[in-house]
């Protein structure tokens, strides 16, 4: 009984804190299905990490062998060690995606660029902030809405804020059926998301579709070479889904595979959210600047197709919200078009448009993360 009193009078508001965020975190996972493979470890880990008594797995190991915690020796030989797991995690991504209906309608390409507006936005807002570039461009990266290069931007540049990354970059991955609805409605009148846009799908071939992810792969070597690891690793995923021999590889890497690294992932970056480094200003900034980037990221597409339509003809408009679409949130995005259109209109049908606008922002996303790793070095 002393030992469960003296445990709970150890327990600090900033502890508290860490609760409630653990609490929101599994509710978000549960009851919502928001990314619960990842909140779900993550709120778990956030609560496991910040028990009074934690500090005893930190202790001397049985038969005298002194070690680091088991706590601190996850987080330390997997996420701070190396930057291996967000990479390995694009192989199960780039499986996961069908390239078809951006190579069908390939200008939704201009959508997964125009999207990655607030990355930058968020960037020089930082900066006036006053985080060092290197933090400033680690925080930016959370507007990406892709976790594995927030988090492989805020290892490379040995951010002192890896853990509020990357809770800001996968919390609001698994917010965008509440973000992007009120960003769109800023920006778009009823008129413009009742827009209808028929779909003719092109026939193709597999030779072009085995080609795609090599020459993309190509391309992004010669235009942003810090970015050559992520999109080679998506495209390396998708040539296993495109190839036609590797089937069952492909399928493990969809499914076991991909499960695994994001639960090593959602436990680990937990281990990060100790509450006496957590509970802080610079957290809370963070965690607003990452959403800030995001809606921007939101806006940014919308307004790239408002702008496309002023130059198209009467029947050929595009709706703007399948510029929002153009983030990285895969398919997330696309399903959340796909639902706001049918609430203006159950016939407008702007999925496979949306699924084209939501897959060249997975490209998107890691260009502009191979950007700010080009870009930052040199400015410095």
């Amino acid at each position: 009984m002393d030992f469960l009193l003296s445990g709970i009078m150890a327990i600090t508001w900033q502890q508290l804190i860490m609760y409630v965020i653990g609490g929101v975190l599994i509710y978000l996972a549960i009851q919502k299905g928001f990314e619960p493979a990842l909140l779900l470890p993550m709120g778990f880990g956030a609560i496991l990490v910040n028990l009074p008594f934690s500090g005893v797995l930190d202790q001397t190991l049985q038969g005298g062998i002194e070690a680091p915690g088991i706590i601190q020796w996850l987080f330390e030989t997997t996420i701070e060690a190396s930057e291996a797991l967000p990479i390995l995690l694009f192989i199960g991504i780039g499986a996961m995606i069908d390239f078809g209906p951006l190579l069908s309608n390939p200008k939704m390409m201009i959508f997964g660029a125009a999207a990655q507006f607030g990355v930058f936005f968020s960037l020089v807002v930082a900066t006036l902030l006053g985080f060092g570039l290197l933090d400033a461009a680690s925080i930016a990266s959370v507007a990406a809405a892709d976790g594995p290069t927030a988090l492989l931007v805020s290892q490379i540049f040995n951010s002192n804020y890896i853990g509020a990354i990357a809770v800001a970059a996968y919390s609001y991955m698994a917010l965008v059926p509440i973000v992007q609805p009120f960003a769109i409605k800023l920006v778009t009148t009823r008129k413009e998301r009742l827009i209808r846009m028929p779909y003719n799908p092109r026939n193709i071939s597999r030779t072009t579709r085995i080609l795609f992810p090599i020459i993309v792969t190509i391309i992004a070597g010669l235009v942003a070479p810090m970015s050559v690891s992520l999109v080679g690793f998506l495209m390396f995923g998708n040539l296993l889904r495109e190839c036609g021999v590797l089937s069952s590889l492909s399928q493990t890497a969809q499914n076991e595979f991909a499960n695994i690294i994001t639960l090593l992932l959602g436990i680990t970056i937990s281990f990060s959210m100790k509450a006496d480094q957590f509970v802080n200003l610079q957290t809370i900034l963070i965690m607003c600047l990452g959403l800030l980037g995001f809606i921007m990221d939101t806006i940014g597409g919308v307004l790239c197709a408002k702008v496309m339509n002023l130059f198209l003809p009467q029947g050929g408009k595009i709706n703007p919200m399948i510029g929002a679409a153009g983030i990285s949130a895969f398919p997330m995005s696309a399903r959340v078009i796909q639902k706001m259109a049918l609430q203006e209109d159950d016939q407008n049908h702007l999925l496979m448009h949306a699924i084209g606008a939501n897959v060249s922002g997975q490209i998107g996303s890691v260009l502009a993360g191979g950007i700010l790793l080009n870009l930052i070095p040199a400015l410095i």
